[in-house]
C-alpha cells in the first residue's frame, strides 16, 4: 500500500472525506478508486460512489478477492442509503462469505448487518431475527455491536416486545459509548426515546386516549378484542386475522366497532363505507353481501348480529371492544412513515417495502404531494420522494409488518 492510500484511508477513518479526496482524485487505480467512492458516499453523492466502488471491484478482479468483496460490501450500504431495495442479495452474501474466509471478521459482519437493515426496511421481521440470532458479536468492534443491537431492538419494537427492546437498547448505548460515535450515541438516544412516545389511540366507548408501545403491548395481551387500525385487521389473544388487503371489510368492522356496544343505522354504515349520501337498493344489497364475507372472516372471533335499524358486533367471551387507531390519519400514514426516516427514496422501493404496486403507490404519492406533505426530487428513474420528520410520536406501528400475527 503506498502512502496516498494509506493517508487518505486514515483519513476517511475519522470522517474526513475532503481530506481523503485531496490526495486520491486524480488516480484510477482500483484502490484509489475505491477510496474516492467511500468519501464521494461520506458527502452524499450516492451515485457517483456506487459507480466509483463498482469500477474498483471490477478493477480488482476476482484475482483481488478480498479487496472486491469490501468494494462489494461498500456499494451494497450505499444501496441501502439510496433505498435500492431491489435486485439479489445474494452477491452481498457471497461477499460476506469471502471476507468471513479470509479471517476479515469485522467486514463479514458488516456485510450481514446490511442485508440485516435491509430486511427490515422490508418489513421481514421474521427472516430479521433468524440473520441476528446467527450473528456472532464477540470480540467485534463495538460500533458494529452497537448497529447489531439497534437492530435488535427494532424487530423488539416492531414486535411489541417492549421488554427484549429495552434491553437491546441499553446493550446498544453500552457499546456506543465505547466506540464513542456521536451518530450512534444519538441513534440510540432516539430509539429510547421512541419506547416514551405516543405509538396509537385507542377509541373506547366514544373515549380516545393515547397509548405508549409498552401500553399497546399491554392492551394486546388483554385479551380485548382489538380492531387495529395500524396494521388493519382484528386481534383477540394470540388470534389474528388480517384485512389489509380488504379496505370494504375493514372500514365496516370499524364502523361497528366504534358502535360497539350498540349497533350501527345501515345508513350509516352506507355512508360510511361506501362514501354516498343517497343510499339505494343496490347499496343495501351490496351492504349484506360485504358482511356476508365480514362474518364468515371473524366468525372465530365475533358475529355480526342485525337489529332493526342496522347490525352489532358481538364478540365471543364477553370481550370487549376497542379500537386501535394510528398516531396519525390519514390512508397513507404508512407510507408517511417510511418517508419519515429523511431517506430520499424511489416508488419501486416504497412499493417493495409495501407489498403494493407501483400504480398504487405512484397514486398515492402524487396525492400527498398535491397536499404538500411529500416531495419529489429529480425525474423518471431518478426520481426519489422525501417528506419531513414526523415528530411528537413514534411511527413504528405502522411501519410494514410492525405486528406479526400470533
Amino acid at each position: 500500500m503506498d502512502s496516498l492510500i494509506a493517508a487518505a484511508g486514515r483519513a476517511l477513518a475519522v470522517g474526513d472525506a475532503l481530506g481523503a479526496l485531496k490526495r486520491v482524485a486524480l488516480r484510477d487505480d482500483p484502490p484509489a478508486l475505491a477510496l474516492r467512492g467511500i468519501a464521494m458516499a461520506q458527502l452524499g453523492d450516492y451515485p457517483r460512489a456506487r459507480e466509483l466502488l463498482r469500477r474498483a471491484a471490477r478493477g480488482f478482479g476476482a484475482r483481488e478477492e478480498l479487496a472486491r468483496a469490501r468494494c462489494l460490501v461498500a456499494e451494497a450500504e450505499v444501496a441501502l442509503a439510496m433505498r435500492d431495495l431491489g435486485g439479489s442479495p445474494r452477491p452481498l452474501a457471497d461477499a460476506a462469505a469471502a471476507l468471513q474466509a479470509r479471517a476479515d471478521h469485522a467486514n463479514a459482519l458488516q456485510a450481514r448487518l446490511i442485508a440485516l437493515r435491509r430486511l427490515l426496511l422490508l418489513g421481514r421481521l421474521d427472516e430479521a431475527a433468524s440473520a441476528l440470532a446467527q450473528m456472532d458479536l464477540s470480540g467485534q468492534p463495538p460500533s458494529l455491536v452497537a448497529v447489531a443491537e439497534l437492530a435488535a431492538a427494532e424487530v423488539a419494537l416492531r414486535s411489541l416486545h417492549t421488554a427484549a427492546a429495552r434491553a437491546a437498547l441499553d446493550r446498544a448505548l453500552a457499546a456506543a459509548e465505547r466506540a464513542r460515535v456521536p451518530a450512534l450515541l444519538a441513534e440510540v438516544g432516539d430509539a429510547r426515546a421512541a419506547l416514551d412516545r405516543v405509538a396509537a389511540r385507542i377509541v373506547h366507548a366514544g373515549h380516545e386516549q393515547p397509548l405508549r408501545l409498552e401500553q399497546v403491548e399491554a392492551l394486546l395481551a388483554s385479551g380485548a378484542l382489538v380492531v387495529d387500525a395500524c396494521r388493519r385487521g382484528l386481534r383477540a389473544g394470540d388470534s389474528w386475522q388480517a384485512l389489509a388487503r380488504r379496505p370494504v371489510l375493514f372500514a365496516l368492522l370499524r364502523a361497528l366497532a366504534e358502535g360497539w356496544p350498540g349497533d350501527v343505522d345501515r345508513g350509516a354504515l352506507i355512508a360510511n363505507v361506501f362514501r354516498t349520501r343517497h343510499a339505494d337498493e343496490t347499496h343495501r344489497a351490496r351492504l349484506r353481501v360485504e358482511l356476508g364475507r365480514l362474518r364468515a372472516l371473524i366468525a372465530p372471533l365475533a358475529d355480526i348480529e342485525a337489529t332493526a335499524r342496522g347490525f352489532r358486533l358481538a364478540p365471543h367471551e364477553e370481550r370487549a371492544v376497542v379500537v386501535l387507531m394510528p398516531p396519525i390519519d390519514g390512508d397513507q400514514a404508512s407510507l408517511l412513515a417510511l418517508l419519515g426516516d429523511g431517506a430520499a427514496w424511489s416508488t419501486s422501493a416504497l412499493a417493495l417495502a409495501l407489498g403494493d404496486s407501483q400504480r398504487t403507490v405512484q397514486r398515492a404519492l402524487v396525492e400527498l404531494e398535491a397536499a404538500a406533505q411529500v416531495r419529489s426530487i429529480g425525474r423518471a428513474r431518478a426520481q426519489r420522494w422525501l417528506a419531513p420528520s414526523l415528530v411528537g410520536f413514534t411511527t413504528i406501528l405502522l411501519l410494514p409488518a410492525a405486528l406479526p400475527p400470533g
